[in-house]
């Protein structure tokens, strides 16, 4: 892997750069005719600063864009690359725009009519913007002459996870169904009981030897994700074990097993916990 003025190039051709706040990856996959975007960031602000490292260093134009999920730090930067010169095509999973409608639509408007609520978050300028080409079953697309394979996954950590393959150089952009930089999150519309699930699926197509781009952090290989799809299996047992004793949410964080409190904090817990009693119910 080699890195140049933040880029690293995980393979032929295939980049990312690892982005403030939040650490979130960003990848660029270069054609003949241009380069795909993978994910936009938080805010138009922030595309516009990626839009700017794009050009300086690559010096061609964006010609698509992919959002490997819904949320806030992964696609509220679309509106700028939606409204740039040649409106590339913005691809995304098919449940993203009910996702918005969901989950970040109100998020986003309470924070507009009080920006005291989350004040690290500048979204005054934020117009949700779903893919013009939504997504739903595994495709192949050609922007820039270059196959990018995308690849709709099972609910995990939401019901858009879309895995995107650079398959002539064998890397993987994966969102945050893979994290490396901290534990896994449960977010909003996160499945922590159907993960490892989804996580199966994703390994019946990594290679050994594939880069796997997760959402946030470091670059990982087939091994890390057997791993933490383990983890996740440890969560579901968990969940499904302390539903059927009938413990309550406070209970069940102080019985933790030992898989699952050494790799998430009790705050995280409380979260899958809820998600996964929400779902059993």
């Amino acid at each position: 892997m080699r890195s140049s003025g933040g880029w690293e190039e995980v393979g032929g051709g295939v980049h990312r750069r690892r982005y403030d706040p939040l650490d979130v990856s960003i990848g660029v996959i270069v054609g003949a005719g241009g380069v795909t975007v993978v994910d936009t960031r938080n805010n138009p602000a922030e595309a516009r600063e990626l839009a700017a490292d794009i050009d300086a260093r690559f010096g061609a134009p964006v010609v698509a864009v992919v959002n490997t999920h819904a949320h806030y730090d992964h696609t509220f930067g679309n509106q700028y690359f939606a409204a740039v010169d040649g409106r590339p095509p913005l691809y995304g999973h098919a449940a993203i725009a009910r996702h918005f409608a969901d989950h970040e639509r109100p998020r986003l408007q309470a924070v507009q009519r009080d920006p005291r609520r989350e004040p690290d978050k500048s979204w005054g300028e934020v117009t949700l913007t779903p893919p013009t080409m939504p997504v739903d079953t595994r495709v192949t697309i050609e922007p820039g002459g270059r196959p990018i394979e995308l690849v709709p996954l099972p609910r995990g950590h939401t019901d858009t996870d879309l895995a995107v393959l650079v398959p002539d150089a064998r890397v993987w952009f994966v969102g945050d169904v893979v994290e490396e930089s901290g534990p896994p999150m449960f977010g909003s519309g996160s499945f922590p009981l159907e993960w490892p699930a989804a996580l199966d699926s994703l390994l019946d197509l990594i290679e050994p030897g594939d880069a796997i781009v997760p959402g946030h952090g470091a670059v990982v290989d087939r091994d890390f994700v057997e791993r933490q799809r383990d983890a996740f299996a440890e969560m579901a047992a968990f969940i499904r074990s302390s539903s059927s004793a009938g413990l309550d949410i406070d209970a069940a964080i102080a019985a933790a097993p030992s898989p699952v409190a050494a790799l998430w904090p009790p705050s995280f817990v409380e979260s899958a916990l809820r998600s996964g009693y929400s779902a059993l119910d």
